[in-house]
């Protein structure tokens, strides 16, 4: 066993696992858990301090179809149903055996998460896939969420749970999700909404008091506390701020792994194999300008941590990545602030703006090129598309005050009535008509006049002719349900003063990654299979083809292909490991 302290477990030279997984994500700690679960010695490093990746800071919904869910919800859907629709959306930037392997096999790793660990999930009763337009999608069904977990269960280990990104938090870091925003937002208005918002204000309160932190883990660390919880009880070994250095074959799928931990060297070994659930390579200094569309991203909302040097130590042992995929990383658009402690935020913009009345995106020339209400993934790959030498990058979103106020701009939430310390800040930018809006922005300020007239003209009607925003069940879902015109995402922009915001290209996590089997096996160009080398999450190429169909379509199959690539190792039989057991 490793020896505990206070600044975490320490590593012993010599040691000898069974399966080590290297990176502890969604799809690591799933491999870690599924692996425990086969009754086989488990090891999980990370090399930050804090468990969780991305995915902690994530909404965690989880897109896998056809689980029991879909049932309890009253769901039609069916796997061919699946596969048809991402036949359509995918095509053939991504093999077809992977997405087959994750639609047949992952309700069974949902079930058994749900049938014999503390891992749970729930459906929503409306959840779109984003891309509706295509036959197969359904409203609901595929996408689940974490159900809330009670973080004090997990006593000192709440401390390596990653924590949310402050700006997606109230109140100096209480968690909230889109049922506790509903009653924040009418607590004026509703007695039940204000004793709900007062109850788990307090309950919040209490909770830092006694612990530091809130402990009513939602979303993302709710997913990964519970994993966590999980991995703990079933005896899987975690070592943080830990780097793999070294990964040598020994013959029959074992692998002696070199790992650095407080300046120091260890050798261990995994006898069955290693997971490799590192987070993709997005951070690495090289490949991020090599293998991303040019400009090269500035900034990222996903976490620390995938620096992508796993990827050149097993380069060296014959993997490869893919060159299939329709987009190098998953996208969301950012906006950018500098936080009271020096630090920078890059706030995702995922739907609470871009797709609400009154409020609109264009580049540089003062014109719409995008439909606002599509997923972020395509809302940047259309400003990469649209982009001729800083013309939409960054783009602007632009609102009228009351757009401005009851829906917010990224950082600013919803409801927010002074926005003076946004615009000391150069956060937000407020004109008092669009020719001022435009010269403080160098935004072709005739341009902008025209395409605000057209707009309003458009949204007036309920149909936007010219990039069909509102159209189908997902877009209309990112609009405004109590907006009383006909298209719940059009409203004309009144009159000044008016407020934008600049968003910028962010990666959220890698979708062109290390070729794999069907079985999550590291592969060669040539199609030979890397005996006990395993990939999942971002580290994997993606299922999805760097195409985002639907909510949750990195944390789904990194789930799901961590319980593939888990399960698969430790099943293995070799005569090294046969040696060990006599």
């Amino acid at each position: 066993m490793l020896k505990e302290s206070r600044s975490g477990a320490q590593l012993e030279n010599g040691a000898s696992y069974d399966v080590v997984v290297l990176g502890a994500g969604a799809a690591g700690l799933s491999a870690a858990v599924f692996a425990a679960l086969e009754g086989v010695r488990v090891l999980l490093v990370e090399r930050t301090e804090f468990l969780g990746g991305t995915s902690a800071l994530s909404a965690a919904t989880t897109w896998v179809p056809n689980t029991r869910f879909r049932d309890e919800l009253g769901a039609k859907d069916s796997e061919e149903s699946v596969l048809a629709f991402l036949d359509r959306a995918v095509g053939n930037r991504a093999p077809r055996a992977l997405r087959e392997a994750f639609v047949k096999r992952g309700p069974g790793a949902i079930h058994r998460l749900e049938d014999e660990t503390n891992v749970r999930f729930r459906g929503r009763p409306f959840h779109p896939d984003y891309l509706f337009e295509l036959e197969g999608s359904t409203a609901f069904g595929r996408a689940l969420e974490p159900v809330p977990f009670d973080g004090a269960l997990l006593g000192y280990d709440l401390k390596l749970v990653r924590p949310p990104i402050p700006e997606f938090t109230i109140l100096g870091g209480m968690q909230i999700d889109r049922d506790d925003i509903a009653h924040l937002l009418k607590m004026k208005k509703s007695l039940r909404s204000l004793a709900y918002s007062i109850r788990i204000v307090a309950r919040y309160y209490l909770r830092k008091w006694a612990h530091g932190r809130d402990t009513r883990l939602l979303m993302g660390n709710a997913l990964i506390g519970r994993f966590l919880y999980e991995a703990r009880k079933r005896g899987v070994e975690i070592v943080t701020q830990t780097k793999t250095t070294g990964l040598t074959p020994l013959g029959e799928g074992a692998y002696r792994l070199t790992l650095e931990q407080g300046g120091q060297s260890f050798d261990i070994t995994a006898t069955k194999g290693v997971v490799l659930a590192s987070g993709g390579f997005a951070r690495h200094p090289v490949k991020r300008q090599t293998m991303m569309p040019a400009p090269t991203p500035r900034v990222s909302p996903a976490a620390p941590g995938h620096t992508g040097e796993l990827h050149d130590i097993v380069l060296g042992l014959g993997a490869h990545y893919s060159n299939s995929a329709a987009q190098p990383c998953y996208w969301a658009p950012v906006s950018i602030r500098k936080r009271a402690d020096g630090t920078e935020a890059a706030f995702p913009h995922f739907v609470l703006d871009r797709s609400k009345p009154g409020i609109i995106s264009v580049g540089r020339d003062g014109k719409r090129f995008v439909n606002e209400s599509r997923s972020y993934h395509e809302f940047v790959s259309a400003m990469y598309a649209a982009d001729k030498d800083g013309s939409h990058i960054p783009t602007f979103l632009i609102a009228d005050a009351a757009a401005a106020r009851k829906y917010g701009m990224g950082m600013i939430h919803p409801g927010t009535r002074d926005f003076g310390p946004f615009i000391a800040e150069g956060y937000l930018t407020e004109g008092r008509d669009l020719t001022d809006l435009a010269a403080q922005l160098g935004i072709d300020g005739t341009n902008l006049g025209a395409t605000v007239a057209r707009f309003n003209e458009l949204a007036k009607q309920g149909v936007d002719q010219d990039f069909h925003r509102g159209e189908t069940v997902y877009e209309r879902a990112n609009g405004d349900a109590t907006h009383d015109g006909p298209n719940p995402t059009l409203r004309p922009l009144g009159t000044g003063p008016y407020y934008a915001v600049k968003l910028y290209p962010g990666d959220i996590g890698a979708a062109q990654g290390l070729v794999t089997d069907e079985n999550a096996r590291l592969l060669t160009e040539n199609g030979a299979v890397i005996d006990g080398l395993y990939a999942a999450g971002a580290d994997m190429n993606s299922v999805m083809g760097g195409v985002y169909p639907g909510p949750g379509i990195t944390i789904g199959p990194g789930i799901v292909f961590g319980s593939i690539a888990a399960t698969h190792a430790a099943q293995r039989k070799t005569a090294h490991t046969d040696r060990m057991a006599s």
